[in-house]
């Protein structure tokens, strides 16, 4: 069974823009946003796709499960979406710490919003010596969920970000 483990947070300033490796730019919709299950279509640099199924959180871990498709086929599915168009630039980082460092920067209806999320494969890695441009622990926090920036996103009212997110201490 897949599983995905990660934690999200706010940033303080752009100090974590000297660690960036590479980026990718994402477009995501959901075709599900039941409570108990997401259904998202996603495309990275308009050459890959996927269809992700996951399962409800519970605390920084929740079954998740996702399959390469045809691009054709998910800008196809992306047009059936429930709610708006996701879009923005994933920041790869390297750190010295454990886990995959990655920062999405919002473009779009949520430009402005800048979120870091760290990932593990096994629930005991995730001890965590945070540097101090990391900010507020939003894990598990609706608002940050893509699938409540899809919504938002429809509805073309973009979350406010907070101070901390736009470089302010």
């Amino acid at each position: 069974m897949g599983q995905e483990i990660e934690r999200k947070f706010l940033l303080k300033g752009d100090d974590w823009r000297t660690l960036v490796t590479g980026t990718t730019l994402l477009r995501q919709g959901y075709l599900s946003t039941d409570p108990r299950r997401e259904v998202r279509v996603r495309t990275t640099d308009d050459t890959e796709a996927f269809l992700t199924v996951k399962a409800k959180q519970v605390g920084p871990a929740r079954a998740e499960f996702e399959y390469a498709i045809p691009v054709e086929d998910a800008q196809e599915l992306l047009t059936h979406r429930t709610g708006g168009l996701v879009e923005k630039h994933r920041h790869h980082l390297t750190t010295p710490a454990a886990g995959q460092w990655i920062v999405d920067e919002y473009i779009g209806a949520h430009t402005g919003l800048i979120v870091l999320e760290i990932e593990w494969e096994h629930a005991e890695d995730t001890s965590l010596v945070l540097p101090p441009w990391v900010g507020t622990d939003v894990t598990g926090n609706p608002a940050y969920s893509n699938a409540t920036l899809a919504s938002a996103a429809k509805a073309r009212t973009a979350p406010t970000a907070p101070t901390e997110q736009l470089g302010t201490p």
